[in-house]
This record gives C-alpha cells, structure tokens and sequence, in this order.
C-alpha cells in the first residue's frame, strides 16, 4: 500500500522533468503486517513530510527496491513468512546506504543483538510514541544521508583505509572496497587517537538516542568492525579493549 501524498509547491523539494513530477523528499517504506498499525505509521511519517510508502511483507519489499532504493526501511521483526531479520541481511547486501529501523513487540536482550548484528541501525519496541520515533528516523537519516565534516579525506585503519568522504573502506592489498553502515561509519569516526573511550559515550555519539540500549550494542559494533579492518580479529591491534572502560583505536606506525 502506498501512501497518497500531494503535489509539493515552490519548496524546491518536488519539481516536474519530462512532464513528470520528481519528489526529493526522503523515502521511507514501512513493513508492516498488521493492517491498522501499517497506515497509522504512513499516515504518521507522511504528515512529517516524508514520501512514504506501506507494505505488507517482504515479497512487497523486495519489488519495491529493486525498482527504487528507499531512503530508511522500518522492518516489523515479526513479519509472516520471511522475517524481518531475514529482510534486514538482504537490504544490508543491496546498499550499506540504506537505513534499517527494526521494530518488534518483544523486548528480549537476543531479539536486539539479532537485529544489531544483521546490520540494523537502531531498533524500537512496541508500543512505542510517536515523537520517540520520529527522533529515531531522522537520527538515522542523517547518518545515512548526512554529510560528515573531516580534516581529511582518508584515516588508515589496520589493514584498510577509510574513505571519509565515499564512506568506505579500501583494502590496501588489492584496493577492493566495502561499505560501512551509517552506525559503522559513525562509530570509526568517533575514534580518538590513543584515547581510551568509554562505551556509554561511543554508543551516545554513534546512536544519537536515549541511553536505554543495553550494553552489548557498542561491542557487537565493534566486532563487525575488527573483522573488517584487523589483521588477526582475534587478536586486534587497530580497535583495542581497555578493560573496564571501553575501547581504543590505535592507527598503525607504518
């Protein structure tokens, strides 16, 4: 189901090409089983000015983005069929650009590092309010969207150098590339230099919410990323473990 949203005036988010009418506004797609809850949230996020569009599952889903890629998808963790941890790990394949809000009805540590470790971005459980969500999708849209100030284009990492400005990182042995996911991206550049940092200030800094996460957030971010960019991932010398406190990026000397 799609959203109807009317045609934009002189606001430079909606122009007409060809004879027809291109809407820039960010495109969000909500799925959704539940019939009543799938158009409060469109009806919701389209009064926000957002272009949005309902569906009910993954075969929905899957269409649609082959076709367009969405802006932010909030996938309902308890779809029929393929769930949406299922559709989480292919949106994350398709683009590392794609913000991923899981929202589910439970409330169980495991469902929140299932979903962290698909490569969602954040997660929310019902009932949740409105307000509450809106701050969660625009935090992730500016991740995923936003432009990030630097000091300069590249930051060797380990075995690979991150490019600030594509939002990569580059294999220094074969110059291959991989995308970083907006909390990925968000958590590499939040680094310090040989400054241990606290988990509770990595998780503020790169989640931009309310410090009701559980802990394991940061660390399960953090492993993703040693496989990335560490040698031996076992055995880290780029992101290290300061026991007690959190972690520490160290770059290489050579």
């Amino acid at each position: 189901m799609f959203s109807r949203v009317g045609r934009m005036s002189q606001s430079g988010q909606s122009y007409r090409q060809g004879g027809k009418e291109m809407d820039h506004r960010p495109h969000i797609v909500v799925v959704e089983d539940e019939t009543t809850q799938r158009r409060l949230l469109v009806h919701y996020l389209a009064r926000q000015n957002f272009r949005v569009s309902g569906l009910d599952g993954g075969a929905a889903l899957r269409t649609l983005v082959e076709r367009e890629l969405p802006a932010l998808v909030m996938l309902d963790v308890g779809l029929p069929g393929e769930d949406g941890f299922a559709l989480a790990w292919w949106l994350r394949e398709k683009s590392a650009r794609i913000g991923i809000v899981m929202v589910t009805a439970a409330s169980e540590t495991v469902d929140r590092v299932v979903g962290l470790e698909t490569g969602a971005d954040d997660y929310i459980a019902k009932p949740f309010e409105a307000r509450e969500l809106l701050a969660r999708v625009k935090s992730v849209l500016r991740r995923a969207t936003g432009t990030v100030v630097t000091a300069g284009p590249r930051v060797r990492m380990g075995r690979r150098i991150l490019d600030l400005e594509r939002r990569v990182l580059v294999d220094l042995a074969d110059s291959s590339e991989e995308t970083l996911t907006a909390s990925e991206f968000d958590l590499l550049n939040a680094e310090n230099p040989n400054r241990p940092l606290q988990r509770d200030w990595l998780l503020e800094v790169t989640a931009h919410r309310e410090m009701e996460a559980f802990d394991r957030a940061i660390d399960l971010r953090v492993t993703r990323l040693r496989r990335k960019i560490e040698l031996d991932p076992a055995h880290p010398d780029a992101i290290r473990t300061v026991r007690g406190v959190g972690y520490m990026f160290v770059p290489p000397t050579a």
